[in-house]
């Protein structure tokens, strides 16, 4: 498994408002999931983001990972 990233750099800074309903949207899974933010090719300008849950077994040594406080957030 991937090490977490040791720097004080957030890697996508989320409002408090915003934490609150990743982790109300993940409990309803009824795993520990974390959620990976990306970029794929699509979409008007020819790149959209990704945003969707995963399992932390999926996390590779190209993923970017952030705990904060046990919530997972990859980069990758």
């Amino acid at each position: 498994m991937t090490q977490t990233t040791q720097s004080q750099k957030k890697g996508i800074l989320m409002t408090e408002s915003a934490v609150k309903q990743v982790l109300f949207l993940r409990e309803k899974q009824g795993k520990d999931l974390c959620l990976r933010v990306g970029v794929r090719q699509g979409g008007c300008s020819g790149m959209s983001y990704t945003m969707d849950f995963a399992d932390r077994s999926t996390i590779t040594e190209d993923d970017e990972v952030f705990d904060y406080d046990g919530f997972v957030r990859l980069v990758g």
